[in-house]
């Protein structure tokens, strides 16, 4: 059954799909391991959390045994489009350039990122003309 995700997700939240995008299937076990590397935080509140990404879309579950499993809904990339999206459209009124120019202005980007950057505009340009 697919769910509609409701919002988008918190910071909080990022941090577990972050998660999962790199562990795949999870148990909350794992996931609460996984988040330990970086900051103190409790059991309960990784089962929690997981529990409320649930009720949101965020994330797929299956009880295996007698401990749920978790996975993300989406991918990676489809939920980063979908918060760029959201970005462009509250803060930048739609506008790709002026997002992308907030961007570059926010961080300096190395050689090697603007190189790339030119290339992904470059694609952008020549899938426009077919």
């Amino acid at each position: 059954m697919t769910r509609r995700v409701i919002g988008g997700p918190t910071d909080r939240e990022l941090e577990i799909l972050q998660v999962l995008w790199r562990l795949g299937r999870c148990s909350v076990r794992d996931v609460h391991d996984a988040l330990l590397e970086s900051e103190e935080v409790s059991f309960t509140t990784v089962q929690t959390m997981l529990q409320v990404m649930f009720d949101k879309g965020l994330v797929e579950r299956e009880l295996v045994r007698r401990a749920y499993w978790y996975w993300p809904a989406e991918s990676q990339a489809e939920t980063q489009t979908t918060l760029v999206r959201s970005l462009m459209e509250r803060a930048f009124g739609g506008s790709a350039k002026a997002l992308v120019s907030r961007a570059l202005d926010a961080r300096r980007s190395t050689p090697a990122e603007l190189d790339e950057i030119q290339k992904l505009l470059d694609a952008a340009r020549e899938a426009q003309d077919d």
